[in-house]
Formats: C-alpha cells, sequence, structure tokens
C-alpha cells in the first residue's frame, strides 16, 4: 500500500471531520434532552460511548458508566521491572481516524516508534526472516509467491477505501439501526458478502493462492484473532490491515484513552457489576405514563438500583461474557446471544529465548527479529511470538538483542506448561499470564449478528464485533449509538438508514 496515498486519504478524512456540517437541512424542534443515561462497561467501547453521548445531548444529563474491574477493560497493561507492557489491544492503524481524534483531543502523544522485523515459523523452522532491505525482501516474495503480496495490499486497500465512508455519514450525522446496515452503507451487498464467506473463499475466488494463503494470510489472522483463514472474509480483511506500515499506539499504553475519555465526557464512574436491568413504568406531569430502565446493580456498598432514561451495554451479552438478566420486557430479551467468544492467552515472559525453539542455528546475538508470527499447523503451540517494548519508550531506549534477557509476548490458544516455557527459553525470572475472551469466534456463515436496539431505549453497542473486533470498530459503534440514542430520543427519523449522503451532498453543491 502506497504509505502517500494513505496520508493524503487520511487527510481529507481529518479535514471533513473538521470543517463538515451535522446537518443538510435544517433541523427540527428537538425536544427535552434525557436527564440520566447509563453506560455499562468502561473498555474502548463504554468510554467512548460517554464520550459521544455527552457530545449529542450536552451539559446537562447524567451520564453514569458501571464497571466492576479495572478501566479500559481490554486494553491493560502490566508492570514488568521498572516498566509497563501491553498485554491487551496493542496496535491502531493509521487509518483509525476516530482514535486519532481521539488522542488529539485529549492531549496524549502516539508512542515513539522502535523499527521491528518479521519472520514466519511454521513450528520446526523459520520459513521467512524479513531482512534490512525492502528490495531484497520484495524479490524473494516475488519469487516464491508471484504478485500475491501486492494483490493483497491492493485488496486490502479497496476494502479500506468503501470502509473509509462510515466517517463521512457519522459527521454528517447519519446513524443505523444495525450492523447489517452500517456494513452495506460503508461497502454495499460486498460488505455483507464478506461477512458470510470465509477469508479463504474470498481470496480465492479473487485469485490469491493456497500456498500464499498458507504461508503468509494465516500467521496474519492468528496473531491478530487467533484463528485460521476460515473466518469470516471481513474480519480477515481487518485483520490484513494490521499487516499495514504505520502501525502505532498510545504513549503510556492504550488504556489511557479509555480514562481519558470518560474524564471528558463528565461521567461518573460507578464501580459495581450490573446484575438485571427491568422496564418500569412511572406517571409523567402531564398525566401520561413515562418508562424508565431500572439498572440493579452491586458494588462495594452492596446491592442498589437507579433508573435512566437512556441505557447503552458497551460490554459483550454472551455466555461466560456477561451475567445480565432482563426483566418485564415485551417480547422477553435474551440474556445470551448465540455464538462463543475466542480464547487467546497472553503470557509476559522476561527471560533469555531458546534460538533452538526456532530452528535456526544463527547466534541470538544475530537475531533481531521482534515478531514471530506461525503457520496454521495441526497441534501448533503458539500464534506467535513477540519481543515487545515498554508503553513509554525512553529517552535513548534501544530494543535489547536476543542474546539478552527481555520481555517476550506469547499468544496462545491455551495456558504455556512449564515444559513448554522450558522449550522457548534459556532461563527466565518473571511470567506473566492474562486470559482474555478477546473476540469473537468468527465462522460463518453469520446468519444474524446482534441487535444494536434492544428495546425503545436500550442500546447494544457490542454487537458491532460480531463483523470484527478492533478498538476503532469499537469506536465507530459508539458513535453509531450515541447518534441512534439521539436521533430517536427526538424522533429524527431521516438521519437513520439513510444511505443517500452522496447525492444529497451532490444536490447542494
Amino acid at each position: 500500500m502506497n504509505p502517500r496515498t494513505l496520508s493524503l486519504r487520511a487527510l481529507l478524512f481529518l479535514g471533513l471531520w473538521q470543517t463538515g456540517r451535522r446537518s443538510l437541512a435544517s433541523a427540527p424542534e428537538l425536544r427535552d434532552n434525557p436527564q440520566r443515561i447509563a453506560v455499562v462497561g468502561a473498555g474502548i467501547a463504554g468510554t467512548s460511548a460517554a464520550f459521544y453521548l455527552r457530545q449529542e445531548f450536552g451539559a446537562g444529563v447524567k451520564i453514569d458508566v458501571f464497571e466492576p474491574g479495572a478501566v479500559g477493560g481490554r486494553l491493560a497493561t502490566v508492570k514488568i521491572g521498572d516498566y509497563e507492557y501491553e498485554t491487551g489491544g496493542s496496535v491502531i492503524h493509521p487509518l483509525n481516524l476516530h482514535m486519532k481524534h481521539f488522542i488529539e483531543r485529549l492531549g496524549i502523544p502516539p508512542r515513539k516508534d522502535v523499527p521491528s522485523k518479521m519472520a514466519i515459523f511454521d513450528g520446526k523452522e523459520l520459513t521467512f526472516e524479513q531482512s534490512d532491505w525492502y528490495i531484497v525482501d520484495f524479490l524473494r516474495m516475488l519469487w516464491r509467491y508471484g504478485f500475491n503480496f501486492l494483490r493483497m495490499h491492493m485488496w486490502v486497500e479497496s476494502i479500506l477505501d468503501k470502509f473509509m465512508r462510515i466517517y463521512q455519514y457519522q459527521q454528517y450525522g447519519y446513524s443505523f439501526s444495525s450492523v447489517d446496515r452500517l456494513l452495506h452503507a460503508m461497502g454495499g451487498d460486498n460488505f455483507l458478502t464478506l461477512l458470510n464467506k470465509t477469508l479463504e473463499e474470498t481470496m480465492m475466488a479473487e485469485g490469491f493462492s493456497q500456498i500464499f494463503l498458507n504461508d503468509i494470510v494465516a500467521p496474519i489472522t492468528r496473531v491478530n484473532y487467533g484463528q485460521s483463514v476460515r473466518l469470516n472474509g471481513f474480519v480477515g480483511a481487518v485483520s490484513l490491515a494490521g499487516a499495514d506500515p504505520g502501525l502505532w499506539a498510545v504513549d503510556g499504553g492504550n488504556k489511557k484513552v479509555c480514562s481519558g475519555l470518560l474524564y471528558h465526557s463528565k461521567s461518573e464512574l460507578i464501580p459495581a457489576r450490573v446484575t438485571s436491568i427491568s422496564v418500569k413504568v412511572r406517571p409523567s406531569k402531564t398525566g401520561t405514563t413515562t418508562s424508565f430502565y431500572e439498572v440493579n446493580y452491586v458494588g462495594e456498598s452492596g446491592s442498589a438500583h437507579s433508573l435512566y432514561d437512556i441505557v447503552v451495554i458497551a460490554t459483550p451479552l454472551h455466555q461466560g461474557k456477561s451475567d445480565i438478566t432482563f426483566s418485564g420486557f415485551s417480547p422477553p430479551l435474551p440474556s445470551h446471544y448465540p455464538g462463543r467468544y475466542h480464547q487467546t492467552v497472553s503470557t509476559l515472559v522476561h527471560g533469555m529465548l531458546n534460538m533452538a525453539y526456532l530452528g535456526t542455528i544463527q547466534p541470538a546475538s544475530d537475531f533481531t527479529v521482534s515478531d514471530v508470527l506461525t503457520t496454521d499447523l495441526k497441534g501448533s503451540l503458539i500464534n506467535s511470538l513477540s519481543s515487545i517494548d515498554p508503553v513509554h519508550i525512553p529517552q535513548g531506549y534501544k530494543r535489547p538483542p536476543a542474546s539478552q534477557t527481555k520481555v517476550w509476548k506469547v499468544f496462545s490458544p491455551q495456558p504455556l506448561s512449564q515444559e513448554q516455557l522450558q522449550d522457548m527459553f534459556l532461563s527466565w525470572d518473571l511470567v506473566s499470564e492474562t486470559r482474555w475472551s478477546a473476540y469473537p469466534s468468527y465462522r460463518p456463515p453469520q446468519r444474524k449478528t446482534p441487535p444494536f436496539i434492544l428495546h425503545n431505549r436500550l442500546y447494544y453497542l457490542n454487537a458491532v464485533e460480531w463483523a470484527a473486533s478492533a478498538m476503532e470498530m469499537s469506536a465507530i459503534s459508539a458513535r453509531n449509538v450515541a447518534l441512534l440514542a439521539h436521533h430517536r430520543w427526538h424522533k429524527q427519523d431521516g438521519k437513520i438508514d439513510q444511505e443517500d449522503l452522496h447525492t444529497r451532498l451532490r444536490g447542494e453543491l
């Protein structure tokens, strides 16, 4: 992908972000804003939702954010020695405009870049090792895979071109009532087809070779989603975009975005676990009845409940991920939606790598690879092995060579045993293990994604994860749900599920 094209396109849409008009016609008179809004979950989805709800409904509304654990959710760090390291979501694409907007608004700088190199491991030996020379790597790829590698970047760029449309829709205040409608606004029927076919089927139909899929594409999907090329084509394209140049992270840890958004939204953080949500009907001043949502929760002080006009659920409603129950709804709401979340174990090891594990005889002092990706072989022990840097890069920092003790991150489907650690490392002095139910298990066809709208003013933000799970996807969904809640509260149906933005823009020129 051409970096110059990326930067020009990013500047174009950032310009639209700053100068675009929210409405193409006079807005109808709005009714009074809600008084209280609840957001369940304080990860990137929930804190983005709080930020955008404040933006849509103004200063008068009280926003409560419920979170029983640490702010940041699946964005988390762990301290090893004097430094902190990412153990959750770690990289952001250069065209993720919401995440870029967040750090600009919050005044948080991106992390300093440390040059890295990649290798691919088939379980026995390294089948590819990136060199210091781009032209050498290009010729090696050309010799083995023809133009598959270039064509892959062109295919991913064509997906990104369509994906970028959502920013313009959201800048002009458009929202969508379902994941399918949001995807259709981006890429039409093609995106819905991607959702219901495997990445393997999609790329084979585009003329990519099976050996290229096995050797190059599968290692990328494994490191990003812990799954093979048989995940859906849309999340597969998102995964391949994660192999683009220019990936970045937030200085001090990506979780800082969540705490910053929470602060800027002027929300109240309630450290409690939501147990149930029910509908309550109360008389109003005018003699009519008004419905509210009663949120029941358990915190350090015991059980409590509060009433809200709008509730946004920003935590997965799936087996093993949630125990929220719903009562008083007609028709009844399920406590869990179909599908399961995929386990990825993130193990941070402060130790010295065993070069023999990688099937190479080169001295550790000469091994400058930072990211080892793995092919999709039966019984493969790990998904990736990476030398990682602190979340804050100190002045004069240089990544230690493999001949020295340093921090490695291992992604694996199951926890690593002592014997497995002994195979990979000559020695270690600290091991930190985090078991993530990090993202859905993507097994197309995806017959039906969960709804954004659970009830009149009850919304489910994490429905978007069943198309693709990523920080930017959560931010896009948060923006969409905030707009959707605003338009439905004020009965602005003309801004919901409309795909005529470009027609209307042309009409105004």
